[in-house]
């Protein structure tokens, strides 16, 4: 099959590549506030970024699609439509253009990203751990008794709520 009209396929990968890369830097902004917020518990702060992460996950959602129409068209004109990096190394082979590194760099940005996520679970992991551990705590007065023990039960009362007769 002839390859229809490369100029036009690489400008919609150039818009697209544009699109991704301003998303790039929108999901990084807001990751980085969201951390910054969880690592002074500013819960209002957390709740303010919910409406900007939704944005994001529609445009995400946008991406995909267009992403999807992207490689289905390239097929459809003969070129690789198995992943971006593919389409782009085939279409400098044709036109001279660099898309393949563009594609490489977004790549590294899409690793600092997904470094950034796992950043912030692990900080709001870490603060629920603590805080569970601290209502333990206060649970029982600070006193650990075994959960097992033959022929007695548990009488451990929060010191905080409960007063000792």
């Amino acid at each position: 099959m002839p390859l229809a009209n490369p100029v036009s396929l690489e400008r919609e990968l150039v818009d697209f590549l544009g699109d991704l890369s301003a998303l790039q830097d929108d999901l990084l902004a807001v990751l980085n506030d969201k951390r910054k917020a969880l690592s002074r518990g500013d819960l209002t702060g957390i709740s303010e970024l919910q409406g900007r992460e939704e944005s994001l996950l529609g445009r995400l959602n946008e991406m995909q699609s267009r992403r999807d129409s992207l490689l289905a068209r390239a097929g459809n004109e003969g070129r690789p439509r198995q992943n971006l990096e593919r389409l782009a190394h085939s279409i400098d082979h044709t036109t001279g253009t660099a898309l393949t590194p563009r594609i490489s760099a977004m790549n590294a940005r899409t690793r600092i990203l997904r470094g950034g996520a796992f950043t912030n679970w692990l900080l709001a992991h870490r603060t629920l751990l603590h805080l569970s551990q601290l209502v333990e705590i206060i649970a029982t007065g600070g006193r650990m008794k075994r959960t097992y023990t033959e022929g007695e039960s548990v009488h451990a009362r929060g010191a905080l709520l409960d007063r000792e007769a």
